[in-house]
């Protein structure tokens, strides 16, 4: 392979929100964390190429993004998801959570309510609380056979009529639950939104990790009225692990929407984009194909791996995994309450993973791993939590 994802980095003492706040976080330094969203692989080499060049500059001042910044973007969407979005659309952020707080501020008023589908990735909900706005659920539905989600549109729909929800911010691809939605899907929870006047927010910030045989399907690439209603949130953080560097890529195709958007943008007193988070993204998407690629595979021979052990371990279930690389994983036949399935996995496995109430009360009896790490650290974790289960089981 040309890229490198199996050398372990040592990332304690970086100052990683990953590895380095357990303590503050109620953890111990011997629980192996696969929590947080972040991957555990150095940035390719042409990142941190094109940022060394731009350090040795010596010069950070205010900056601009660039018609080859833009280029760059666009021909990413195009080759990768047959979709491209226009220039005039693009407006910048320092992140996605930062923009789906703007955009609660600047489509609803205080006290309104916004519509979300848990068990939902945790900041929604936090975003819309503390601005001051109230959560409207319409929750998923799981199949007990399959253990696959679906949305449940005559209940979306029903929640949009009794709430008055004026937003609906939708996560594509799910998270914490891996489904990647289908056009069809989309087309009709997005026919719900226009008929009741409800303007959608898209998390797209995981889409290019659709597994082999699955699509990622932009909102906006359904058609122009459903461009028209939504404000998609993109980012290069997840795809090329640049979180550090705040920045996103968020498309309005709405003239009204996306000047609303800038209004209150502007009120939060950001303005120019972070000069080495848009050095890093150019050259991501002008050179990362490769990588992601590599990345790709790698990610599927660790999801294997937590396939295989959870098929020989009686009381843990996977859910199929369409996209993410956060899989969805029911404990809930080991009989515990939540109280004690986290002591569990803290404790007896020495894990720190994100616990499914964490995204709602319909998350009771999950957990979240992340397997974005090498191969040996995922066979790591996946030992360590094989070892507890059976243990646990001798014992009871």
């Amino acid at each position: 392979m040309k890229y490198d994802f199996e050398t372990p980095l040592e990332r304690r003492g970086t100052g990683s929100l990953k590895w380095d706040a357990y303590a503050r976080r109620g953890h111990s330094a011997d629980e192996l964390p696969l929590w947080v969203a972040d991957m555990d692989f150095r940035a390719m080499p042409e990142v941190i190429e094109a940022l060394q060049v731009r350090v040795a500059h010596g010069v950070f001042g205010y900056t601009m993004t660039t018609d080859a910044y833009h280029a760059a973007v666009q021909s990413w969407f195009e080759r990768h998801h047959g979709w491209r979005p226009r220039r005039e659309w693009t407006v910048h952020a320092p992140g996605v959570v930062f923009a789906l707080a703007t955009a609660i501020r600047a489509y609803t008023q205080p006290g309104d309510c916004v519509l979300i589908q848990p068990p939902v990735y945790y900041p929604f909900r936090l975003m819309i609380e503390n601005n001051g706005r109230r959560v409207a659920e319409s929750p998923l539905v799981r199949d007990a056979e399959t253990g696959r989600y679906a949305m449940d549109f005559e209940g979306f729909e029903r929640t949009l009529e009794q709430s008055g929800a004026k937003l609906f911010i939708l996560c594509s691809p799910h998270n914490p639950v891996g489904r990647e939605w289908s056009a069809d899907e989309l087309r009709r929870v997005g026919e719900i939104c226009l008929a009741h006047g409800v303007t959608v927010v898209s998390d797209e910030i995981h889409a290019d990790f659709a597994r082999p045989g699955v699509t990622h399907v932009p909102f906006a690439s359904l058609g122009e009225k459903f461009a028209q209603n939504v404000v998609l949130c993109t980012s290069p953080s997840k795809t090329f692990n640049l979180a550090g560097l705040q920045i996103c890529n968020i498309f309005i195709p709405n003239a009204d929407l996306r000047a609303a958007f800038k209004r209150m943008l502007g009120r939060t007193g950001y303005d120019e984009p972070n000069c080495l988070g848009m050095c890093a993204a150019q050259a991501c998407y002008e050179h990362g194909d490769e990588w992601f690629a590599q990345l790709k595979a790698k990610l599927e021979e660790n999801y294997a791996v937590l396939e295989a052990m959870i098929a020989r371990t009686p009381g843990l279930e996977l859910t199929p995994l369409e996209s993410t690389y956060l899989p969805w994983i029911d404990c809930s036949a080991l009989d515990m309450d939540d109280d004690e399935l986290a002591a569990f996995i803290s404790n007896d496995a020495k894990l720190w993973l994100d616990m499914g109430t964490m995204f709602g009360p319909q998350g009771s009896g999950f957990i979240r791993m992340n397997i974005a790490s090498p191969t040996p650290m995922v066979q790591e974790a996946c030992d360590r939590l094989e070892a507890a289960v059976k243990a646990r089981r001798a014992s009871v």
